[in-house]
């Protein structure tokens, strides 16, 4: 009864259970995979060991360290990216269709892994009070560290400034006014600290963040108070190589007042949002 037939010899090797992951699973990206898809995730039947953080770009390893799952949501796409809980929290980012499609083509390219989003430039912040008037008003100075072309584009060029434009950046020969206000972006500042750069969210809906602190970035007791007193926040922006990093504010101003006389400076002042 149950009994192999002779010189036949089984083996039952047992599958081992998937490894654990140590992964933040916010309630937003919950809603949007589903319960199911999220405790698969969790159990680490569907979530790399290893993966390549969304934020920073160095390797990650969920069964070693905290870990954040990043929804990127498109139009009509959703990829699912991996970050280092101490880089990105948990959460739903709302980007542009062809942005997404390009993030697509990288994890096709990378057997199916979902480690990589679209190609960017990262963009470095600077921020400082700025004389205008007779009147200091808080500053923010964008720089990318690469040229920025156009989603959907490929081959040399940059196009940071006229991408900016396009969004209602104002070109600025010579800093001797404020500029325009430049409605439905702002600036998110929380308990004193710089957190991102929001702007309109697609068929009006909320805002998204057009630029975010990996970690919440400190600003001067000087900086803050003056954000409070305008209630906004100047952003100035120009193409890679045009500010660099100055160590002192008369020379980034220096820095500023060169990039706007060479045609290299786009600005708009940014509602202050938060405290």
């Amino acid at each position: 009864m149950g009994r192999e037939p002779p010189g036949t010899v089984t083996h039952r090797i047992p599958r081992e259970p998937p490894v654990p992951r140590m992964l933040d699973v916010s309630d937003a990206v919950r809603a949007e995979i589903g319960d199911e898809e999220a405790d698969r995730l969790l159990a680490g039947e569907n979530a790399p060991g290893s993966y390549d953080c969304t934020s920073c770009r160095t390797p990650g390893d969920s069964e070693q360290e905290r870990t954040s799952t990043v929804l990127f949501i498109g139009e009509e796409t959703a990829v699912l990216a991996f970050a280092h809980a101490t880089c990105l929290p948990s959460q739903v980012v709302q980007v542009t269709e062809e942005q997404l499609q390009g993030a697509v083509r990288s994890i096709a390219a990378d057997e199916g892994m979902a480690t990589a989003v679209p190609e960017q430039a990262v963009l470095g912040v600077t921020s400082g009070l700025v004389l205008i008037a007779g009147e200091l008003h808080p500053a923010l100075v964008v720089e990318p560290t690469a040229p920025i072309v156009r989603p959907g584009t490929t081959g040399a060029g940059d196009d940071f400034l006229p991408l900016l434009i396009e969004q209602g950046f104002m070109p600025l020969p010579a800093i001797e006014s404020v500029p325009p206000v430049l409605h439905g972006w702002s600036v998110l500042l929380a308990m004193g600290q710089l957190h991102a750069v929001l702007q309109p969210g697609s068929n009006g809906g909320q805002p998204v963040a057009w630029w975010q602190a990996h970690q919440p970035l400190q600003v001067t007791e000087g900086w803050r108070a003056a954000a409070n007193k305008h209630q906004q926040v100047l952003m100035f922006a120009a193409p890679v190589g045009s500010i660099g990093r100055q160590p002192r504010e008369d020379l980034l101003r220096d820095a500023l007042d060169k990039a706007a006389a060479n045609g290299k400076l786009v600005a708009a002042t940014l509602p202050l949002a938060g405290t």
